[in-house]
């Protein structure tokens, strides 16, 4: 649909988003390390011991020995530490970079990592019960992305943001118009879309998550909408 490049939004509150940049540092890490980079072993390991696994999550099946490697119930995190592929976990941390900053600095450091879980939790639980009883793994930072995609939307929609469209052609737009269109082209495809390897329970999950943890976790006299923000 369209990678977002650039958003002119400075930071007010945080001089460096640390727990942003942490997240970002972990996915990576996590990817070469644990996921060894893509390999096709390594990405199908992972994907049933750290990620989640509705039927497993929810006790009606059990993992094969090899493959416990931490208690069920951490997967409903873990997941979103994983990705399928480079493209994936590219396109996840690209919208992490240019957004997640701005969402540390309206919510402060530690609530921030607590909303970015907390995303990551709802998407992972909205995925499962949209699943119930399916052995195929959910991985993916894409619930927590969504949420924050979804608060930055509730807090800054007049502020412009550079995005590439269809791959190829730079439009500088007000995130209203990005961001509210990405969010419908999520909710049609839940509601309407064919059959595809995309979660998108877990991206209505975890924009739903984000949408209500931002009105109450936002520090102090931070404005919803670009209240008091000129038109530029």
């Amino acid at each position: 649909m369209f990678l977002p490049l650039h958003d002119h939004n400075r930071l007010v509150h945080v001089t460096t988003p640390v727990v942003n940049l942490a997240l970002i540092a972990l996915n990576i890490l996590a990817f070469t390390v644990l996921q060894r980079g893509g390999a096709e072993a390594a990405l199908n390991a992972s994907a049933y011991s750290y990620g989640l696994v509705p039927s497993v999550f929810l006790d009606l099946k059990g993992l094969p020995p090899e493959l416990q490697v931490l208690p069920d119930s951490f997967s409903i995190v873990t997941y979103a530490f994983m990705h399928g592929s480079w493209w994936h976990l590219i396109g996840n941390m690209v919208f992490l970079w240019v957004f997640g900053d701005n969402i540390e600095d309206a919510l402060g450091h530690v609530k921030y990592l607590l909303f970015y879980l907390l995303c990551a939790a709802a998407g992972g639980l909205a995925y499962t019960f949209a699943n119930y009883g399916s052995d195929i793994p959910l991985v993916g930072a894409s619930g927590a992305v969504s949420g924050i995609v979804a608060a930055y939307l509730m807090l800054h929609p007049r502020v412009k943001v550079w995005v590439l469209v269809l791959g190829r052609i730079p439009l500088r737009l007000s995130a209203k118009w990005v961001l509210g269109a990405w969010v419908v082209y999520q909710v049609v495809n839940a509601a309407f879309g064919p059959e595809s390897n995309v979660a998108w329970s877990a991206h209505i999950g975890g924009m739903a998550a984000g949408c209500v943890l931002v009105v109450f976790l936002r520090r102090r006299g931070v404005p919803l909408f670009d209240r008091g923000l000129k038109a530029g």
